[in-house]
């Protein structure tokens, strides 16, 4: 059983209730040595996201990270803009929002985004202009121009087998630059990013782990037409 943690007005942010990112960072390009998907053990003594046999909950979320020097890019403009979790939450585009599974459930977890990741090729991303889901919720984002029908694809595709679960909100794929800011410190983030543009391929997708200390982490890869790393291993930050 998966457990929503998501609210209508917090889906793109990293706290409870909001997107997964990664650790103090800008997210990494395609991680080297991808592997197959024959078992998820974690060879860290269970700390990390795969170690499947314990008794507790786990808070995961799937993202796509954006590469540099756009992923670092913007996470510097949403620091300028006085974002508080800036720093915790490298670039990213939500694949799965935060979602608390029992960590039993986690081998299952990763076989199922490994299959996903196995029958998956590249897809383009361009990323141009700014928006805002204000006044439902309050984020400004960075929007996708190129590249929706891929993440669309593959959120259908996450959302399935054991980690399927109905969202409060259409899934509509975009990259946050400010969230639960004051008003006019919002309409400075759209102002400063309606002219922005980027494009990048998409190497995968990555799977992360909300840390006690407010922090997503990335546990594991999931490479395009190779499925994850090799078995139990793990991204080190």
């Amino acid at each position: 059983m998966v457990t929503d943690r998501t609210a209508p007005g917090d889906a793109a942010e990293g706290r409870p209730g909001g997107a997964p990112s990664a650790k103090g960072g800008a997210a990494a390009g395609a991680p080297d040595a991808p592997g197959d998907c024959r078992g998820a053990e974690g060879a860290d003594g269970g700390a990390g996201a795969g170690s499947g046999g314990g008794s507790g909950v786990r808070a995961i979320g799937v993202a796509i990270p954006i590469p540099d020097p756009h992923g670092s890019y913007l996470q510097a403009k949403r620091a300028s803009f006085g974002d508080p979790l800036a720093n915790a939450i490298p670039t990213h585009i939500t694949l799965l929002p935060p979602t608390e599974v029992p960590e039993s459930a986690l081998d299952a977890v990763e076989l199922h985004l490994c299959e996903i990741a196995r029958t998956e090729r590249p897809f383009h991303i361009r990323l141009r202009g700014s928006g805002t889901f204000r006044p439902v919720s309050p984020v400004v984002f960075v929007a996708l121009a190129e590249g929706i029908a891929g993440c669309e694809r593959l959120q259908e595709r996450i959302l399935s087998g054991p980690l399927a679960r109905l969202l409060p909100f259409p899934y509509h794929p975009h990259v946050t630059i400010a969230h639960h800011l004051p008003e006019d410190v919002m309409d400075r983030a759209f102002k400063e990013l309606a002219g922005y543009s980027a494009e990048f391929d998409v190497w995968g997708f990555s799977l992360y782990e909300h840390g006690q200390d407010g922090v997503w982490r990335p546990q594991r890869d999931f490479v395009f037409g190779e499925g994850g790393r090799d078995p139990g291993e793990r991204r080190t930050a």
